[in-house]
C-alpha cells in the first residue's frame, strides 16, 4: 500500500525522528521515539484501517515483534513507527543533507535498484512523496 507522505518529507526535519547516539547523546533512542509520538498524534499519516493494518503486516516482515504485540499498536504508535522509518531512510538516501529542490532522483534510483539505500520512499510521477508499506 502506498502512503502519501508529502507533508512530512516537506515540513519536517528526519534527524528530530532518528537521530544516533553519537549525534545527540545516550538518549537518543528515547528522545526521537518521543519526538515521533507527538508528532504521530499531531499529525498522523495513517488514517484508516487499511493503512493501520497495511503498517502491522509491513512490521511483521521484520521479525522484531510477536504478532500479539503488534496487533495491540495503537494508530498513535503506527504512525510513530512510521515516522521513524521514513526518518530513517531520508537520512539513508541523504534526503536530510540537502534542498529537496537538489535531491538527484534519477541517482537514488539507481542506488535502490543497486541495493544500495531503501526503496520504500519515492517520488512519484505527480511530484508527491510516498511510502509503499509491503514486501
Amino acid at each position: 500500500m502506498e502512503i502519501d507522505i508529502t507533508s512530512f518529507v516537506t515540513n519536517e526535519n528526519p534527524r528530530d525522528f532518528s537521530a544516533s547516539v553519537a549525534e545527540i547523546g545516550n538518549n537518543a533512542a528515547r528522545d526521537t521515539w518521543q519526538a515521533a509520538c507527538e508528532q504521530a498524534s499531531d499529525s498522523p499519516l495513517l488514517n484508516t484501517e487499511d493503512e493501520l493494518q497495511a503498517l502491522r503486516d509491513h512490521a511483521k516482515e521484520f521479525g522484531v515483534w510477536d504478532a500479539e504485540e503488534i496487533a495491540g499498536w495503537n494508530a498513535d504508535e503506527c504512525n510513530a513507527l512510521l515516522i521513524q522509518m521514513i526518518s530513517g531512510d531520508m537520512r539513508e538516501m541523504g534526503m536530510d543533507d540537502c534542498d529537496l529542490e537538489d535531491f538527484d532522483w534519477q541517482e537514488c534510483r539507481e542506488r535502490q535498484e543497486a541495493g544500495q539505500c531503501p526503496s520504500n520512499l519515492y517520488m512519484g510521477d505527480d511530484g508527491r512523496y510516498y511510502y509503499y508499506l509491503g514486501i
